[in-house]
């Protein structure tokens, strides 16, 4: 079995804002340096070239549940946990505008742009969590069994949950 979840694209104005003023930060900081030193013009390859692998990892987001393994894709970042791992019965989805305790503070090892987070991080409650969060409205939070959480952004994160709660062998929660 094989089910791919979408996970919505992220607010495009955002994405698109905040590297573009990191690429006109970098010119003009180029354009200074460069009328002592000419040769630093070269520099504005490696910059555009970074600034375009940083848009097209963005674009990168996947949640697909094989078997009874859930794999997660967030930019370069990525986890695969087997649905025992899950405590499926204190999985919730949640409003990441009600629920502050459970949005994203502290960066461990991951990519964070306004509107688009992935990778491991440290929640305001402390605790640490794997997220993909693209959309604060509809967030899957699943707690894992050793502690830590999943914050996954789905177009429909209640269809995952059913789909994990019927490889678990339960009934589904409504």
């Amino acid at each position: 079995m094989h089910r791919e979840f979408a996970v919505p694209p992220p607010d495009l104005r955002w994405l698109i804002l905040v590297p573009a003023l990191g690429l006109i930060a970098g010119l003009v900081g180029i354009a200074f340096g460069a009328r002592e030193e000419p040769r630093l013009w070269l520099m504005t390859i490696p910059m555009t070239l970074l600034v375009l692998l940083m848009s097209l990892l963005v674009r990168r987001r996947r949640v697909t549940l094989e078997h009874d393994s859930l794999h997660i894709r967030g930019s370069m970042h990525g986890r695969i946990l087997r649905v025992a791992e899950l405590d499926l019965a204190a999985a919730r989805i949640v409003d990441l505008a009600e629920a502050t305790a459970l949005r994203p503070l502290f960066k461990t090892f991951g990519t964070s742009m306004p509107g688009f987070h992935a990778g491991h991080f440290r929640l305001r409650d402390r605790s640490r969590a794997f997220v993909l969060i693209t959309d604060r409205s509809k967030v899957l939070m699943l707690p894992e069994r050793g502690g830590r959480r999943l914050l996954l952004s789905l177009e429909k994160p209640q269809a995952l949950l059913d789909a994990l709660q019927a490889v678990a062998g339960q009934s589904p929660r409504r």
